[in-house]
C-alpha cells in the first residue's frame, strides 16, 4: 500500500480553505470593523464565537455522524462550508456575520474530527503520521497564503471579495472530494454502536490519562497563541508601523517559515514529536516575548518570522498524537482534541479582546509566551506520554483487527 496522494491532496486543499476562512478577520480586523461600523475589538470576537460553537457542537455531532461514510461526510462538512461562507460574504450586519459564521462552525468540528482517522486510512502502517503532515501542509498554506493574500485581496476589493474567494475555493474541494476519495464506508464497530453510546465513549474517552493531558496541552498552547495573534495586526502596527501592504507582506514570511518548519518537522513526527514539540514552544515563547517592548520594524518582523515558524508546525505534532494514544478510539480522541483546540482558539480570542478593550496590547505577547511555558512544563513533568512515537506495524494492525471486531 502506497500513499494516495491526489487524495492527500484535496484533504489538504479543503484544510487550507477552513483554515483560512476561520482566522481571515485576523488580517482583515481594520476593513471589517469599518465596513459594518464596529470596534476592532467586536471583530476579534467572530473567533471567540466560531469556536465557542465548534467546541460545544463537535463531540455530540461527530457521535450522530458514525454511520455517515467517511467520504461522503467530508463532502457533506465542505458543502455546509460553502453555504456559510457565501451567507457571510453578502451580510448586511455584524450580527448576519456572525451567524453565516456559526453555521460554519457546526460543521468544522465534524470536519477535523474526521480528518484525521481518514488520512490514517489513506496511509500505509506506519506511516499515518508523514500522511497528517502532508495534509497539513494544507494548514501551513493557509497562513502561508491564505491569510496574506485574503487580507490582500480584502483591502483592494473590500472584504466580502475575500470572503467570496472562499466560496469558490471551498466549492471546488466539494467536487474534489467528492471524485478523488474513495469510498470509505464507516467501521464495523461505529456501526454496531449507537449515537448515545458513542456520544458515551466519547465523554469517558477524556479521562484516559493521555488524551486528558494532550488537550490540556492544546488549550494552554492554542489560547496563549491567539490571545496575542487574533489581535496581530493593531500589534505589528504599534511596533513597526505595518500596515496594508505591509501587513500583507509580514502575514506571508509568517506563513512561509511556517511551511518550512512544517516540512522539516514532517520528516520527523513520527520519531520524539514531543521532543520536537518543546523545541517548537520554546522557540514561540522567546520570539513572542520580545514583542512586548517596541522593537522597531526589522526586529519586529524577524521575531514574527520566528512566532510563524514555531506555531505553524505545532498542529502536525498536535493532530497525529490521537491516532497514536487511541487507535481503537480515533474519531473521537480527534473530536476531543478538536474541542480543545477550539476552546484555546475562542479562549484566547476573548483574553486579547479584554486586553484590548484595557488598553493593553502591549502586555499580549507576555501573555502568550506565559501560556507556552506552562505547556513545556506540563509536557516535561507529566505530558510526555500524550505523544508517543507512531505506532509499530504490529500494534497498527493489532489496532485494525480491535477495530473489526
Amino acid at each position: 500500500m502506497t500513499l494516495n496522494r491526489p487524495a492527500l491532496a484535496v484533504l489538504g486543499a479543503s484544510s487550507f480553505f477552513y483554515v483560512t476562512a476561520e482566522t481571515i478577520p485576523v488580517g482583515l480586523l481594520p476593513e471589517i470593523a469599518v465596513g459594518l461600523d464596529v470596534a476592532e475589538s467586536d471583530v476579534g470576537l467572530l473567533l471567540t464565537s466560531y469556536a465557542v460553537v465548534a467546541a460545544v457542537s463537535t463531540i455530540p455531532l461527530t457521535a450522530l455522524t458514525m454511520r455517515v461514510p467517511r467520504h461522503l461526510l467530508l463532502a457533506i462538512t465542505m458543502a455546509i462550508f460553502v453555504v456559510s461562507q457565501a451567507a457571510a460574504t453578502f451580510a448586511p450586519t455584524f450580527l448576519v456575520l456572525v451567524l453565516a459564521r456559526l453555521i460554519c462552525a457546526l460543521a468544522h468540528g465534524v470536519f477535523w474530527s474526521v480528518i484525521g482517522p481518514v488520512t490514517a486510512r489513506l496511509a500505509p502502517p506506519g506511516q499515518a503520521g508523514r500522511a497528517t503532515a502532508l495534509v497539513f501542509v494544507g494548514n501551513s498554506l493557509a497562513i502561508v497564503l491564505g491569510v496574506p493574500l485574503g487580507t490582500a485581496l480584502g483591502q483592494w476589493l473590500g472584504w466580502r471579495t475575500a470572503l467570496g474567494a472562499m466560496v469558490v475555493g471551498g466549492a471546488i474541494c466539494v467536487i474534489g472530494l467528492m471524485k478523488v476519495l474513495p469510498k470509505l464506508p464507516p467501521r464495523p464497530h461505529d456501526l454496531n454502536v449507537r449515537p448515545v453510546a458513542q456520544l458515551r465513549a466519547a465523554i469517558a474517552l477524556g479521562r484516559d490519562r493521555q488524551v486528558l493531558l494532550l488537550c490540556v496541552i492544546t488549550a494552554l498552547l492554542v489560547i496563549g497563541h491567539f490571545s496575542a495573534y487574533t489581535y496581530i495586526a493593531p500589534l505589528v502596527r504599534r511596533d513597526a508601523g505595518l500596515e496594508g501592504a505591509g501587513l500583507s507582506v509580514l502575514l506571508l514570511g509568517y506563513g512561509f517559515v511556517g511551511l518550512i518548519t512544517n516540512y522539516a518537522v514532517g520528516r520527523f513526527v513520527d520519531r520524539r514529536p514531543g521532543t520536537m514539540l518543546v523545541g517548537l514552544l520554546a522557540v514561540l515563547a522567546v520570539s513572542v516575548a520580545l514583542l512586548a517592548p517596541v522593537l522597531g520594524l526589522v526586529p519586529t518582523v524577524i521575531v514574527t518570522l520566528l512566532w510563524g515558524g514555531a506555531f505553524t508546525a505545532i498542529p502536525v505534532l498536535l493532530a497525529a498524537a490521537p491516532l497514536r494514544i487511541a487507535p481503537r478510539a480515533r474519531d473521537a480522541a480527534s473530536a476531543l482534541y478538536v474541542v480543545a483546540f477550539q476552546i484555546g482558539i475562542g479562549g484566547g480570542a476573548f483574553l486579547g479582546e479584554r486586553m484590548m478593550r484595557a488598553d493593553h496590547l502591549g502586555v499580549l505577547p507576555l501573555v502568550t509566551a506565559g501560556f507556552a511555558v506552562l505547556a513545556i512544563i506540563v509536557i516535561v513533568t507529566v505530558g510526555r506520554r500524550a505523544f508517543p512515537a507512531r505506532l509499530s506495524e504490529e500494534d497498527h494492525h493489532r489496532a485494525e483487527a480491535q477495530l473489526v471486531s
